[in-house]
């Protein structure tokens, strides 16, 4: 082939051209363009591609060529080019030419551009003796992560047998890949068809001017001021769609259950919470921290009601109501997780929240929730010069 028909299909495969545009153009083959890709060690890298910085540009493999055969130390290189010591190591240990075992700068950009190329085949789909050990595993109804574990003491020596416990999961969840037979899927003890994604959060929030947890007056922090309250709701089966409303009063421990026969949306769970709160004393219901369920979605009402202001809870964080959590631990001995909630009238949770509220605390002295609420009421009554009887 004349170098000029050569040059004219590197450059158009730099390009980003299409094989057969290619070919068309170099009055070739396609056959004929495959082969030269074959030996310059993959896809050329297309001229116009701009990198993230992380990556190594095309003059930056210049750069190191240069100084390497000047004999400048990797340190040194890195310096030169601003780069962490272990990039420049682990490019040219992972670029070098196969045949002449140097560093050629176009060749190291080819074969780090063909190494980005997705999807890329697993280790499990090109090791059929791999695949079919972890195969087996599954079938003996190990966990991914267990199989993973048991390859490593079975095979101590031998590198090959060594996968992880993620790739399992994509060997069997992955499309196209799919190299463990579907059937699989059964094995596995979460029954699911498909993987459940991990990491992805609904970044928009759905409360409409929600206020910050960190915008809490600072005496919620310490439990000393009576008055504020931790709050969620506790969901029955998925077919029944029922729901329990649980608060906690921080100071106390007191516990008042919100019985939600209708349904759990916000107009409901606004309403029943105002019902609630407003039949404790006003000096006992301050404020109300709530988690970022939409069933709070109609605070800013609830507010202009009953006087009471909400508070949210940062995403994922059931740390921020430790007294409203512990609660609802305890609560699932009476109503167990999905069973239906609906069951429960109103007389069944106040007679729930009397058992909980007459439990001694250790944090307490050993005194229920109920004595608290009850000498914290003498108090007030006594202050406001108000004759009380034992």
């Amino acid at each position: 082939m004349p170098a000029w028909r050569r040059d004219l299909i590197v450059a158009l495969l730099r390009r980003g051209c299409r094989r057969r545009v290619i070919a068309e153009r170099a009055g070739v083959s396609e056959r004929t363009v495959y082969r030269i890709v074959s030996r310059l060690g993959g896809m050329t890298c297309p001229v116009d591609v701009e990198y993230d910085r992380r990556y190594l540009a095309r003059v930056e493999r210049y750069e190191i060529a240069r100084l390497r055969d000047l004999g400048w130390s990797v340190r040194k290189i890195a310096a030169r080019l601003g780069r962490s010591p272990s990039t420049v190591s682990r490019e040219l240990r992972r670029n070098l030419h196969g045949l002449t075992a140097e560093y050629l700068p176009e060749h190291a950009h080819a074969q780090a551009w063909q190494r980005q190329r997705r999807p890329k085949p697993s280790k499990i789909g090109s090791s059929p003796a791999l695949r079919a050990v972890v195969q087996q595993m599954l079938d003996d109804r190990l966990s991914p992560d267990q199989a993973s574990g048991r390859l490593r003491v079975l095979f101590p020596d031998d590198g090959s047998m060594r996968i992880s416990h993620e790739s399992i999961y994509q060997s069997i969840y992955v499309y196209p890949r799919g190299e463990l037979a579907r059937e699989l899927k059964a094995n596995l003890r979460s029954k699911r068809a498909s993987r459940r994604p991990r990491g992805q959060r609904n970044k928009h929030s759905r409360i409409s001017n929600p206020v910050s947890i960190h915008d809490r007056p600072e005496e919620v922090e310490g439990r000393l001021v009576p008055g504020h309250h931790e709050g969620d709701l506790i969901k029955g089966s998925l077919a029944s769609n029922s729901a329990v409303g649980t608060i906690v009063e921080r100071h106390s421990g007191y516990l008042t259950l919100i019985h939600l026969p209708d349904g759990h949306t916000a107009d409901e769970v606004a309403a029943a919470v105002a019902e609630q709160m407003t039949a404790l004393p006003a000096w006992f219901a301050k404020t109300l921290t709530w988690d970022r369920g939409t069933e709070m979605a109609r605070h800013e009402a609830l507010t202009a009601t009953t006087g009471i202001k909400v508070y949210f809870a940062d995403p994922y964080s059931p740390h921020q109501r430790p007294s409203n959590e512990n609660t609802n631990g305890l609560l699932r001995e009476y109503m167990p997780k999905g069973t239906d909630l609906s069951v429960h009238t109103r007389a069944d949770l106040d007679a729930i929240a009397a058992q909980l509220n007459d439990r001694p605390r250790k944090r307490l002295g050993y005194l229920t929730p109920k004595e608290v609420l009850d000498n914290l009421i003498a108090e007030d009554l006594a202050k406001r010069g108000v004759a009380t009887t034992p």
